[in-house]
């Protein structure tokens, strides 16, 4: 398994290329923009080989770059069910908030939570991880987890926007912490992490997190 971070647009945000490097069959996670560092990442690949466009949620950051990746590779688009009605909808997707909109699309396989997705010999299993967005969701696959903006180093993403829900984003970083055994974070916005790290230091994470205000 091989993880190629491309980090670029307004905010900015982590895209990610993960490829099996058994069979060559790669996804790419969280398209949020589109760049010639990106684009270049995929030809280098071979269009071909790009099967899948994983979504962590809807937010416009996060699926900008979404048609013209689709349109170079042909891969499906998957995001959790929850989240469906971002991918059409600006006030949800907050592209209304920005000069040009996201131009609507529609998925192409929609994830609940437990789903296992193949790529070539790897397995990815969804995660459904509500409180950012209500279909905000992490993939899991071998000692990767990639999170978007549930869990990033040592904070959680925001949970004013629509369908945002603090508790919800508390009870969703808590069965991350649960999780078996350690992972190499994989965050929507700044660096890299890892779930131990998190679990030591991460104030979502602890004890006392109902105290912190959303």
């Amino acid at each position: 398994m091989k993880v190629t971070k491309i980090s670029g647009g307004p905010l900015p945000t982590n895209c990610y290329l993960l490829k099996d490097e058994e069979t060559g069959a790669c996804a790419v996670i969280d398209p949020g923009f589109e760049s010639r560092e990106l684009t270049d990442a995929i030809l280098a690949e071979g269009v071909k080989n790009v099967r899948l466009i994983l979504l962590t949620h809807g937010h416009f950051d996060h699926i900008m770059g979404v048609n013209a990746v689709k349109d170079l590779t042909g891969a499906k688009i998957c995001i959790h069910s929850d989240d469906l009605l971002f991918l059409r909808d600006d006030a949800l997707n907050l592209s209304s908030m920005i000069p040009v909109p996201v131009k609507p699309f529609s998925a192409d396989t929609v994830l609940n939570d437990g789903d296992v997705i193949p790529l070539g010999s790897l397995k990815i299993r969804v995660m459904h991880t509500p409180g950012h967005t209500i279909g905000s969701c992490c993939y899991l696959v071998g000692d990767a987890a990639f999170t978007g903006d549930t869990l990033m180093k040592c904070t959680c993403g925001r949970t004013d926007f629509p369908t945002g829900n603090y508790p919800q984003m508390l009870e969703s970083l808590q069965r991350l912490k649960h999780l078996e055994g350690d992972y190499h974070i994989y965050p929507g916005h700044e660096g890299e992490s890892t779930l131990e790290y998190e679990r030591k230091n991460n104030p979502y994470m602890g004890n006392n997190a109902n105290d912190f205000i959303d």
